[in-house]
Formats: C-alpha cells, sequence, structure tokens
C-alpha cells in the first residue's frame, strides 16, 4: 500500500475550517521576550498581545501536578534557583522570579487569564522522561485548565503519545506533533518519524525550520495539514517559512 494510503488511514488529515485559523498567524516564540522580558514571562506575552501576534508557550507539570508555563525541566538556566521544575510545588514555583525580569512562573491557567482570547494560544507540553503514566497525568493538567476556555489554542508536543493522549481523551482540542529531523536523516528517522505521525494523528506540524523544505513536511502539508515552522530567527529563515510553510513561530530578526 501507498505511503500517501496509510497516512490518510492511520493518520486522517483535519476538518479543513477547523485548522485554518493556524495558518492567519504568526506566533512569538515563548512570547515577545527580550532585555527585560524574559521567555515565557506574562511580560513577553503582554507584548506580544500588544503587537497582534499569536502566542507560543512551553507547559512543564509541578510536583503537585500543576501546568506551570516554563521551558526548561530544570530550573537552572532561566531562574535563580537549581533542580528540576517537576520537585517543586506550583505554590512554590510560583514564587521564584525568572532571570532578566521582575516576573515569576506563571500556572497556564494565570497566562489563560491573561491572554483572554485576545489572541491564539500554542501550548507545547513537554514530555516527562519516564513512564506513561506520568505523561497522562501531565496531559490532564493542561486539560484540566483548558476546559471551557473559549479562545483559540492548540496544544503541541515532540512526544507523539502526548499527542495521541489528546486525540484519545480530548478530540475537539487541536494538536500537533513537533518534529525536527536533526540526526533523523536516515532511513531509520524517516520510518521513526512516519511511526509518531501514524501513532500521535496530529491535526498539524510545527516543524523545524532547519528542515525545510521537506518531503515529508511537504506531503502532509499536501494532504491537509497544516504546518507551522520554528524557530524563525532571520530574514532568510523568514522567507523559507513563507514558501514551505503555512504560520512561523518566530523570534528576534525572524519577526516581521
Amino acid at each position: 500500500m501507498p505511503l500517501s494510503l496509510l497516512d490518510r488511514w492511520r493518520a486522517p488529515a483535519p476538518d479543513p475550517a477547523r485548522v485554518a485559523w493556524l495558518g492567519e498567524w504568526d506566533y512569538a516564540h515563548r512570547g515577545l521576550h527580550g532585555p527585560g522580558l524574559p521567555e515565557n514571562s506574562p511580560a513577553a506575552f503582554a507584548a506580544a498581545i500588544g503587537r497582534g501576534m499569536g502566542i507560543e508557550c512551553d507547559v512543564q507539570r509541578s510536583y503537585d501536578g500543576q501546568a506551570m508555563v516554563f521551558h526548561d525541566a530544570d530550573l537552572s538556566r532561566l531562574t535563580a534557583e537549581h533542580g528540576p521544575v517537576a520537585r517543586r510545588t506550583a505554590e512554590e514555583l510560583g514564587r521564584i522570579v525568572l532571570s532578566g525580569g521582575s516576573d515569576s512562573i506563571p500556572t497556564l491557567r494565570a497566562v489563560l487569564d491573561q491572554i483572554g482570547g485576545k489572541v491564539p494560544l500554542l501550548i507545547e507540553i513537554k514530555s516527562p522522561k519516564d513512564e506513561l503514566r506520568r505523561v497522562s497525568t501531565t496531559c490532564m493538567a493542561v486539560r484540566r485548565v483548558l476546559e471551557g476556555y473559549q479562545g483559540r489554542h492548540a496544544v503541541m508536543s515532540f512526544d507523539p503519545r502526548i499527542v495521541r493522549w489528546f486525540a484519545d481523551h480530548s478530540p475537539l482540542t487541536l494538536r500537533g506533533l513537533v518534529v525536527t529531523e536533526e540526526n533523523g536523516k536516515t532511513l531509520s528517522g524517516m520510518i521513526r518519524r512516519r511511526l509518531s505521525l501514524w501513532h500521535a494523528r496530529p491535526d498539524f506540524l510545527a516543524y523545524d525550520i532547519r528542515d525545510l523544505p521537506s518531503r515529508f513536511a511537504s506531503a502532509q502539508r499536501r494532504r491537509g495539514l497544516p504546518v507551522l515552522t520554528w524557530t524563525v530567527r532571520s530574514a532568510e529563515h523568514r522567507e523559507r517559512a513563507d514558501e514551505h510553510a503555512d504560520a512561523p513561530i518566530a523570534e528576534g530578526a525572524g519577526l516581521a
């Protein structure tokens, strides 16, 4: 059976009307961050809202099962604290100030309250480094916060298990598979990408700009999966995104 037919069977394309808005926005990568505006901070999100940009953010799970907006699994790079995010409670994390600014680590609920549907939000869920049960718990933490939220939003992850969880347990939530071909351009890498696609059953792809143009991404885009691309950081990246993707997730010189 041709791969295109297998793709249609194992990972059906979404209803075009459901995903059309994804390609109508530029997205600020971790908010519109810069000097005095730390990544994934309320200040960076406010700057993106003020510029009329969609927002991409990251979520880690706290020790007590709350969805926290923070990129790294460890606190060291982005704060004066050290150690895993997952070993601190939401209250403890909420008291930690982000380096380079005055904001502390926000909960996903606080970020949704701040955005309030004014711009769309892409939520990248970071994958726990252990068993399936913890993946499920992280997904549940995000879904609980999203219940009742009326603004445009989507979840996405490198981990196909997370994307599939939303396909199975929250099918009305738009879900994307984050893809990079880095260190995976061999035949085995191509097989892993396809197996990830089939397992995840995503509504869209978020693709590494360094890999575009990509035969795999182009094939999925032709059959109806929007392709967003990250991280667009230069004018050359911007041109490539305009030609080979539906929307950029950008920062710095990659912002229009």
